[in-house]
């Protein structure tokens, strides 16, 4: 009798180490896909809500710092390098974010090219291991792209041109006479020498703050025209964000 017994509890208790069942016929396997995928659409609608956010975030940093910038002649153009500063610190957060966003993304789109896409229009060539590179995704998550690579890539989507906007804004403020009182007229400046004069801040010499700007705007220029060969499932099709 107490034999039985403990055969009966090891069999309880490898029943309660081996898990919940796993879909033994056609119907579950679906509905367990279907499940998963609109787990997944929800965690890559929720990090591309988190991309949106940031960006508008940065869309009002802009607009309020061009407005403090701009609203009076002795307003210092520091306020725009400063503006500089801050689009560039949500750059990063937003490249950080787009990566997780971009591991969602690719798993749901394994799904609608590899399953979806077959049930509505077969083709004779599919993917035949999109499966097993979509459970080893899961097993082991890792980003698919590097935060360089993220960076440039929501840079020449949104934020090269809010750098340059900025940019032209603060060529205007070095280039009109500085520390004017009010109701004064504005001038443009007359030598580069009043351009050095205006572009000083604090300690910094004009000319060390213009090659400063010039290295910051050549290193954002490179990293949106450089070349680069698109990977994953950004090879398919021609609408990506």
């Amino acid at each position: 009798m107490a034999n039985l017994q403990e055969r009966q509890a090891g069999a309880d208790g490898a029943k309660a180490n081996a898990g919940p069942p796993l879909p033994a016929t056609t119907n579950e396997f679906i509905t367990t896909l279907a499940h998963f995928h609109r787990a997944e659409m929800g965690r890559m609608a929720g990090w591309r809500e988190r991309i949106d956010r940031t960006t508008n975030w940065a869309i009002t940093v802009v607009a309020a710092l061009l407005s403090v910038s701009l609203s009076t002649p002795t307003a210092h153009h520091g306020v725009l390098l400063f503006a500089m500063l801050l689009v560039l610190l949500l750059l990063w957060i937003e490249a950080r974010r787009y990566r997780f966003f971009d591991v969602y993304r690719a798993r749901v789109r394994q799904f609608e090219r590899n399953y979806f896409a077959q049930i509505l229009a077969p083709v004779g060539e599919v993917d035949a291991g999109w499966a097993r590179i979509l459970g080893q995704d899961l097993r082991e998550p890792r980003f698919l792209i590097t935060q360089g690579a993220a960076l440039a890539r929501r840079l020449r989507r949104n934020y090269f041109w809010m750098f340059l906007i900025l940019l032209l804004a603060w060529v205007l403020e070095i280039s009109s006479s500085k520390l004017q009182q009010e109701g004064v007229r504005l001038d443009f400046v007359q030598s580069v020498q009043d351009v050095m004069q205006n572009a000083a801040l604090g300690p910094l010499p004009g000319w060390a703050v213009l090659v400063a700007i010039a290295a910051f705007y050549g290193w954002l220029t490179y990293a949106m025209v450089r070349a680069r060969r698109e990977v994953g499932e950004l090879i398919y099709g021609e609408v990506h964000v």
